[in-house]
């Protein structure tokens, strides 16, 4: 008795089983706006509670922001400086906090819609992206910010007393925790381009000239101040995400 036939006809149920979506009730486009509209408010809200909680405790934030620059004296060099800088640290505080719940909700507001086989790429990768903000801003504050405020602190400092604004200091610290943070999400982006079939691990290999330019290009923007050291740490990081995320297209191609 020829079983192939069953088989292939087995194969394809459970392929087009994979191709459709498990809640496949259809909504009108009212009821998907609604929907929007109500995890927009509660994104807002959990927004406006967390930045309300972070100005609360902006004395104990502002500490923490402050650790890098060890035995450097802050200036409040315009009036209202400190409670305007306190309000963007809150903010902020604020959306970093809430970014994993808003994408909590954007995950709870596809995931209806999604097939099987998307979600086991989609899912992973909304996950991904938050981890990797997350170890960019801990690499950015215990690894760069040290290495940049050492050198800028040590640099002209038997001739001048390191005496910095308050709200100079903490947009050069914001800024490099975000931009780091950022430039974490460059696997996710191959990922993003190999799975779509619009760059393969092999094209991005063959580009790896080009790459060693772009990083060291984006090493002097991302990092806010000017130094070579904290340039180099960012833009090898760049390269080492670069080439991790080869690794990963590869073992998933495998």
């Amino acid at each position: 008795m020829n079983l192939e036939p069953q088989n292939n006809l087995l194969t394809n149920k459970i392929i087009n089983q994979q191709d459709v979506p498990e809640n496949d009730t259809p909504m009108s486009i009212t009821e998907h706006l609604e929907e929007l509209r109500q995890r927009t408010l509660f994104i807002f809200l959990f927004f406006l509670l967390a930045a309300t909680f972070s100005f609360t405790q902006i004395k104990v934030i502002v500490a923490i922001l402050q650790a890098p620059a060890v035995g450097i004296k802050f200036l409040q060099l315009a009036p209202g400086e400190y409670f305007f800088s306190s309000i963007k640290v809150a903010i902020y505080s604020g959306v970093v906090a809430t970014t994993p719940f808003a994408v909590y909700q954007v995950i709870l507001y596809i995931l209806p819609g999604l097939t099987v086989r998307e979600r086991k790429v989609i899912l992973p990768i909304l996950v991904s992206s938050i981890l990797l903000f997350i170890i960019g801003g801990i690499f950015a504050y215990f690894i760069l910010a040290p290495a940049a405020l050492t050198f800028l602190i040590s640099y002209g400092s038997d001739i001048v007393e390191p005496l910095w604004s308050f709200e100079q200091y903490f947009d050069f610290i914001l800024l490099l925790l975000f931009s780091t943070g950022l430039a974490f999400e460059i696997p996710i982006v191959q990922l993003l381009l190999g799975v779509s079939g619009t760059l393969s691990s092999s094209q991005m290999i063959r580009a790896w000239r080009y790459i060693i330019i772009i990083s060291t290009i984006a090493g002097a923007i991302l990092t806010p101040s000017t130094d070579p050291v904290t340039q180099i740490i960012m833009s090898s990081a760049v390269l080492v995400l670069y080439f991790s995320g080869i690794v990963i297209l590869l073992a998933l191609k495998k």
